[in-house]
């Protein structure tokens, strides 16, 4: 069965300055990996709709969405931090983001697809419940989580965060329920300084300090992430993948390499056949040095699919 890839032409026109690294330029740096490696062949091409308000109020409160419309720009940006910029073709890319998420929980949970990767942006994982931040403005895999839980009537969804940076706006969101464990780490002390005091029980947050390589990652997951997993038997596995972890990329200090990104992915398949019927639908999150995110989405979707 195909592992379905999902994007849309609206999330290469979202831009916030020629100066940012979340730019454009790294969905065709994950597209030329694709077709050059010959993994694109194999993948079901899928373009994504818009997710529905609906979708988005479970995860975001109403102020927070009318917001967005009311500050998206007719032109230029409007600011919404120094790092967070709307244009034009924001608000539109970022519905379009979550709506691939949703798709794809559709597609893996109607039995079209066992793995899906989605290729969006804006990214997702540092959006709050209340707040744009970390070049975020929806977030994507909590939108795809409580649109399975509640929608599809599952009980029990893993997120997997493997992103450099913590994945505070998802935490913000899915903090406290319990149909939800998620497993994460990254690298402490950075943007955006949380996730280390008193997480909720569903939240495995393992902060790690910079230089930290992929022996002590795959250490970490065989220890912590497993077990956990194992013992909360998940019906679905949703990955915020961010790829800036790998010590090519600028905006952290970790070791990573893409060996290490098809270990984890390779386990998380192993967990999906035990407990979820083989489906994880995968997410973009961050991953701003182009060579390494490319190659390091090609590992990850390898895995993925068994390619």
């Amino acid at each position: 069965m195909e592992t379905l890839y999902l994007t849309h032409p609206s999330c290469r026109l979202h831009e916030m300055g020629d100066w940012h690294p979340e730019s454009p330029q790294r969905l065709g740096a994950i597209n030329d990996q694709l077709l050059a490696s010959g993994i694109m062949s194999y993948l079901e091409q899928v373009e994504a709709t818009p997710a529905s308000t609906e979708a988005i109020l479970r995860a975001h409160t109403a102020g927070h969405l009318e917001r967005l419309r009311r500050h998206a720009p007719a032109s230029g940006y409007y600011t919404v931090d120094p790092d967070t910029l709307m244009n034009p073709h924001t608000l539109d890319a970022a519905l379009h983001a979550a709506g691939a998420g949703i798709q794809a929980v559709d597609a893996v949970l109607a039995g079209r697809a066992q793995t899906a990767f989605c290729a969006v942006r804006p990214p997702g994982h540092h959006a709050c419940r209340d707040r744009a931040m970390g070049f975020c403005f929806l977030n994507n895999i909590a939108i795809a989580a409580l649109h399975a839980l509640e929608h599809h009537g599952l009980s029990r969804v893993a997120i997997i965060d493997f992103d450099v940076h913590h994945g505070n706006g998802t935490e913000d969101i899915l903090a406290g329920d319990d149909r939800v464990l998620m497993c994460s780490f990254f690298q402490h002390p950075l943007f955006p300084n949380c996730g280390t005091d008193h997480p909720a029980a569903n939240m495995l947050n393992e902060p790690v300090p910079a230089y930290t390589d992929g022996t002590v990652v795959r250490q970490l997951v065989s220890d912590h992430w497993l077990p956990r997993l194992d013992a909360f038997r998940p019906e679905l596995i949703l990955v915020s993948a961010g790829f800036d972890a790998h010590r090519e990329d600028e905006l952290g200090q970790m070791g990573l390499v893409e060996a290490d990104y098809a270990w984890i992915t390779e386990r998380l398949v192993e967990v999906a056949e035990r407990h979820a019927g083989n489906r994880i639908v995968s997410l973009l999150e961050g991953g701003y040095d182009l060579s390494a995110l490319g190659r390091s989405v090609v590992a990850h979707i390898r895995a993925l699919g068994g390619l």
